[in-house]
């Protein structure tokens, strides 16, 4: 995950030694649960609507760009009941940021879907870390209803 270019001019009176220092290429999108993980939660899944899965080694610019491409990720049973699980996807990278959406989602094994969070215009770049928590089992808040049966003064013209 590390690429630099560097050039290397030789003559015969050069020395051999170089100290080159390397630029990380990848960025890591890391997501965290806030909610408990049910006992029938079998996987999570991350679809980022584009990124990034390779490089091109010869001048260190993200490559093998996918579209809507899901990473499954298997919960374990020591995961199920517990909060603040994390997951994490990696992808390749410039220095210019850049953003996309991501849509995470939890199904059963019988691929039932138990949650669903979305995240708009999330943004992107080499060498950082794009932190998202919040619920994906259960509901984010909650949301009270009522009506408001007062009209507003009449307006009045003529014709």
């Amino acid at each position: 995950t590390f690429w630099k270019r560097y050039d290397v001019s030789v003559v015969a009176t050069s020395n051999g030694n170089r100290a080159v220092t390397l630029d990380r290429v990848v960025t890591k999108l890391r997501l965290t649960f806030t909610d408990e993980v049910p006992a029938e939660a079998n996987s999570i899944s991350i679809v980022p609507h584009t990124w990034y899965y390779g490089l091109d080694y010869t001048t260190g610019q993200p490559a093998s760009v996918h579209t809507d491409a899901a990473t499954v990720i298997t919960i374990p049973d020591s995961s199920k009941g517990q909060n603040g699980i994390q997951a994490s996807l990696f992808g390749f990278s410039d220095a210019d940021e850049w953003n996309t959406d991501v849509v995470i989602s939890s199904r059963t094994s019988t691929d039932a879907v138990l949650g669903y969070a979305t995240i708009a215009s999330a943004p992107f770049k080499s060498n950082r870390v794009s932190d998202y928590s919040g619920p994906l089992f259960s509901a984010g808040g909650s949301m009270s209803l009522s009506l408001n049966g007062e009209w507003e003064d009449s307006y009045v013209g003529s014709w």
